[in-house]
């Protein structure tokens, strides 16, 4: 039988980990901003396409484990800035597509040299490969459970 409370180290740990991701994606946020007016939310859009190439926009949201408003609201304001482009019928999510433009695969390639750098210094560096192997069965074993 379970506690209705999580173990003192349980809590420990997890305020820990929600500070961590609070923090890290605040220095994220901040890193893009000021080198190349990106928010965090435009880079992980940028990254998807740039890795899978033209997508479906309803799959594009399954990548990003994103709700389709908030993707819609995210496309059409990257659509403004000249990022992506939007190919399909009307307000068909189902047939719809969205692949960068040429303005987008350069927003991405200034971004991630500093962007890596941070997520690398912050995140990695230090970590030795026995560490740096158990972050990786923790983090896809969470995962694998919200799946």
């Amino acid at each position: 039988m379970y506690s209705m409370w999580l173990t003192d180290e349980q809590q420990r740990i997890w305020r820990e980990y929600l500070t961590m991701v609070s923090r890290l994606q605040t220095a994220m946020n901040r890193q893009l901003q000021q080198d190349c007016e990106l928010s965090l939310s435009d880079y992980d859009v940028l990254v998807a396409l740039a890795e899978r190439g033209a997508q479906r926009i309803n799959e594009l949201g399954e990548v990003l484990a994103w709700e389709q408003s908030r993707l819609s609201h995210q496309l059409r304001r990257m659509r403004g800035r000249g990022l992506v482009e939007r190919h399909g019928s009307g307000d068909d999510r189902r047939g719809a597509t969205v692949e960068l433009t040429d303005g987008g695969r350069a927003a991405l390639d200034a971004a991630a040299p500093g962007h890596v750098e941070l997520v690398r210094s912050v995140v990695f560096d230090g970590l030795s490969s026995a560490q740096l192997r158990a972050v990786a069965a923790w983090v896809e074993l969470v995962t694998s459970r919200l799946r």
